[in-house]
């Protein structure tokens, strides 16, 4: 018996050590399953603070889908923040740093000089934006051309009864240098640069020039589908609404991307951010609704040149 106490106490010892290891891997499977099984375990420890600052035409569409976004639970510890301040403005703070996320509704290349900074930009093409000429609902006009446009935003028409409507002055409101709005307007629907004339307006927001061109007579301006409403006249272009099955088809031209430009590949919030706006959910719903277009809708593209192509 004592001869062979040695062995049974070396078994015993044998068969609690592989129990410890037994507990010990059973344990570290439920974690792994916790954190990665269905992949929400996993997003639920995401946090961090996106800030996304830039275009005001994206930006109703960012500040709606951030708010469903931080209410989901697993995103709950992810903060997201909007601020405007014009297409330039994104990218210059996205490049710099200061911002998570560039909101712009150009290409980066269209408005930043510098090649090195623009190819450290990840484009993410979120949806479509149209830009309407719009004026105050007492101007008398319903349908600009293209040359009339030019005219009016170069100054060499001064009175709506020049173009068909009252007899009333025409008074610009317009966005700055900075804005992607601005660069889409004069790009897509002059098809040329225009200087600021004297007394004109301008406005950093869309949300502001909407209210002024609402509230002032004789005002003209331009807005982001997002923000048309019956407080305004929406003028036809070459006699073409600005609807969105014409942007679809190609037959309304006044029309850009909605980019949201990172600074290289996002962290894992970002990411899940941007994956959330190019969901179905957001895409079938507050995309459409907010009068944006799914990039998905598309019947043409349009490169950084302008080059449109089917």
């Amino acid at each position: 018996m004592f001869k062979k106490l040695p062995f049974i106490l070396m078994t015993l010892t044998f068969v609690l050590v592989l129990a410890a290891c037994g507990s010990k891997n059973d344990a570290g499977t439920t974690t792994g399953a916790a954190s990665n099984g269905s992949g929400e375990g996993a997003a639920a420890e995401l946090s961090g603070n996106i800030l996304a600052v830039g275009s005001t035409a994206l930006q109703p569409l960012v500040e709606q889908a951030g708010q469903k976004f931080m209410a989901v639970d697993q995103y709950k510890k992810v903060t997201v923040q909007v601020q405007g301040g014009g297409s330039g403005t994104g990218l210059t703070q996205v490049s710099d740093g200061q911002a998570t996320i560039g909101n712009s509704d150009v290409f980066a290349e269209e408005k930043m000089d510098d090649a090195a900074k623009v190819s450290e930009l990840k484009d993410h093409q979120v949806a479509v934006v149209a830009i309407a000429p719009v004026s105050n609902k007492d101007a008398g006009v319903t349908d600009l051309t293209k040359q009339q446009l030019i005219d009016i935003f170069s100054g060499k028409v001064k009175n709506w009864k020049e173009v068909g409507g009252k007899d009333q002055a025409i008074v610009i409101v317009n966005r700055p240098g900075s804005s992607g709005t601005r660069a889409t307007f004069e790009k897509f629907a002059l098809g040329t640069k225009v200087e600021d004339i004297q007394g004109s307006i301008q406005e950093d927001s869309s949300g502001t020039v909407k209210k002024l061109v609402a509230e002032t007579p004789g005002a003209i301006g331009y807005l982001a589908l997002s923000y048309l409403d019956d407080s305004l006249q929406v003028l036809k272009y070459e006699g073409v609404e600005a609807t969105v099955e014409n942007v679809e088809s190609g037959a309304y031209p006044v029309w850009a991307y909605e980019h949201m430009y990172t600074k290289g590949e996002p962290d894992a919030a970002t990411k899940a951010f941007l994956d959330y706006i190019l969901s179905d959910e957001i895409q079938q719903k507050d995309v459409t609704e907010l009068g944006y277009i799914p990039v998905s809708g598309m019947k043409v593209k349009r490169d950084a040149a302008g080059n449109v192509t089917k």
